[in-house]
């Protein structure tokens, strides 16, 4: 596993890093990464998210068990289920390597921010879609905008917060 797993990191990096010239002018190297692997993935999640809601729950409630969903409100979910492990792999070992927290702090932090985002996403789709009277697709992508602003913060604060080895050499 530990072979497959440094092969497909080594081949998205190589892929990834392909392109950073292009952009060395405007952004650093982490912060392409970032965008590359967000807008790969943000892309990978619209991309569910529409075939789920006009193909999967084809624009009508979902009934699961006894639970009522809106056809947009399961396809995010369904999108979802998806994106978060992508994510989170792309996240922890191509964003942001330079990192020394223990992975399951990682996992519980990148969940949390997760979990805003869900929140954040549950929001601005229902003033989207049912106050602003948008559809649902493009308001999946104003939307994604928005939790990707606010992930990207988050992420690089809180869940892989870069050890700052000067402020530890100072303490000692």
């Amino acid at each position: 596993m530990q072979k497959v797993h440094a092969f497909i990191r080594k081949t998205i990096l190589t892929i990834v890093d392909a392109f950073y010239p292009l952009f060395r002018k405007f952004m650093p190297l982490q912060t392409f990464r970032y965008a590359a692997c967000g807008g790969v993935n943000m892309l990978l999640d619209i991309a569910i998210f529409s075939y789920a809601y006009n193909y999967l729950a084809a624009k009508e409630i979902v009934y699961i068990g006894p639970f009522v969903l809106k056809p947009y409100v399961f396809a995010f979910i369904i999108s979802f289920i998806i994106s978060f492990p992508i994510g989170f792999y792309l996240s922890r070992y191509v964003v942001w390597q330079q990192t020394e927290t223990k992975k399951r702090i990682q996992v519980f932090r990148y969940f949390l921010v997760v979990a805003a985002c869900i929140g954040l996403n549950y929001l601005l789709l229902n003033i989207f879609v049912q106050v602003l009277h948008w559809w649902p697709t493009i308001s999946k992508i104003v939307t994604s905008v928005f939790v990707v602003l606010f992930s990207y913060l988050t992420q690089r604060n809180f869940s892989f917060k870069a050890v700052d080895n000067n402020n530890e050499a100072d303490k000692n």
